[in-house]
């Protein structure tokens, strides 16, 4: 009696098992049978016929057609018998004994990750750490990358202190001549040779001009066509100036102001003419000149009226020549002087008004190095 109850616990059981089973593969998508599944289903049909035999031959038990389930044993055998069978045949794998429908389930998708932040660069937080492929490329770009040169800057040079005369050289390269140069001006002429040279045709008319204050002088930029010719070649005028005192000297003699008046020919080559000025009476072209100084330095100011450029001319038209230099920077060489014998007369009046923006504004004479020095008649 115990051993048929306990076979008949066993068929529940199996019975309850391949239901689970078959319910769980009905979820599941139909897959093509294994080796594995076929084992498995043959296992259980092997224990399900030793299961009955072994109830079949327990005393007690009806055999035939006609014998009836006893209470403890389920109708339902037999259709889980025929379950399994055609599991078998299907090729379905069933588990063996424990049964988790869980894992029946399809997997649930995994958790979306979260993207990772991406790290702020702070500039000179860590000073110490080696530079990853990333600031090597940051700063190979940043080498490679066309910058921009830095404007060059020319300290602005003037009459005394730091930037005076001895320090011109030492401002810019291109000032350099202003202390290497062997043919600088002004000069103190002396020991002229005296000699018949031909008189400078000056070609001078009335014309527009107009004044700037350039913080070195007081300047009139010339209009219209005057010029002079001398030595063979002719020279348009293209502005004049003053200092005070006079940069040049006479036998060591300076004068109360200069002025001189610039000329360039078609090569681009200078000539200056100097006209000495000494205290006397007024004279109406510098007058001019002053009557139209701006009020602001390095404006420009176009003058209402017209300038005679031979008012500044002295009678006698005798002078001294030599080759010499700019006297303000770059104090380019190779420039052709001349200088007038007699000077001219500019009223009291005028030189002061002119003293009290420039008081001092000439350049040291310089040597005159062997030079040679022509004189007129």
């Amino acid at each position: 009696m115990l051993y048929n109850a306990r076979g008949t616990a066993i068929c529940l059981i199996l019975g309850l098992v391949y239901a689970l089973a078959a319910t769980a593969e009905e979820h599941k998508a139909p897959a093509a049978p294994s080796t594995a599944a076929k084992a498995a289903a043959a296992e259980i049909k092997a224990k399900l016929d030793a299961a009955a035999a072994a109830k079949a031959s327990a005393p007690g038990v009806a055999k035939g057609a006609d014998a009836k389930p006893t209470p403890l044993e389920p109708a339902a055998k037999p259709a889980a018998a025929e379950t399994a069978k055609s599991a078998a045949a299907s090729g379905k794998a069933t588990p063996a004994l424990v049964f988790d429908t869980k894992k029946m389930e399809p997997p649930a998708p995994p958790p979306a990750r979260a993207k990772p932040h991406k790290p702020v660069h702070v500039a000179l937080a860590n000073t110490n750490a080696a530079p990853t492929k990333a600031d090597a490329h940051g700063a190979a770009a940043a080498a490679t990358t066309p910058v921009a040169p830095a404007p060059a800057h020319t300290l602005h040079w003037s009459y005394e202190g730091e930037t005076g005369p001895h320090a011109w050289a030492k401002l810019a390269p291109e000032y350099a001549k202003c202390g290497s140069g062997e043919r600088q001006s002004p000069i103190d002429i002396r020991d002229g040779m005296k000699l018949d040279l031909e008189p400078i045709a000056f070609e001078y008319r009335p014309s527009s001009f107009k004044v700037v204050d350039n913080g070195h002088t007081i300047q009139a930029n010339v209009g219209g066509w005057n010029s002079m010719r001398v030595m063979g070649r002719r020279f348009k005028l293209v502005q004049l100036h003053f200092h005070t005192p006079s940069e040049e000297a006479i036998d060591g003699k300076q004068f109360d102001m200069v002025v001189h008046l610039v000329h360039k020919d078609s090569e681009g080559r200078l000539a200056v003419v100097a006209v000495l000025v000494d205290k006397g009476a007024r004279q109406p072209a510098i007058q001019s000149v002053l009557n139209n100084i701006p009020l602001e330095r390095g404006e420009e100011v176009a003058a209402a009226v017209n300038i005679d450029v031979n008012q500044m001319l002295p009678d006698s038209r005798r002078y001294y020549t030599y080759m010499g230099s700019l006297t303000t920077p770059p104090c380019t060489e190779d420039v052709l002087w001349v200088v007038m014998k007699v000077p001219l007369q500019a009223s009291a009046e005028q030189l002061h008004l002119f003293s009290r923006l420039y008081p001092m504004n000439a350049r040291p004479i310089q040597a005159s190095s062997g030079r040679m020095i022509k004189e007129s008649n």
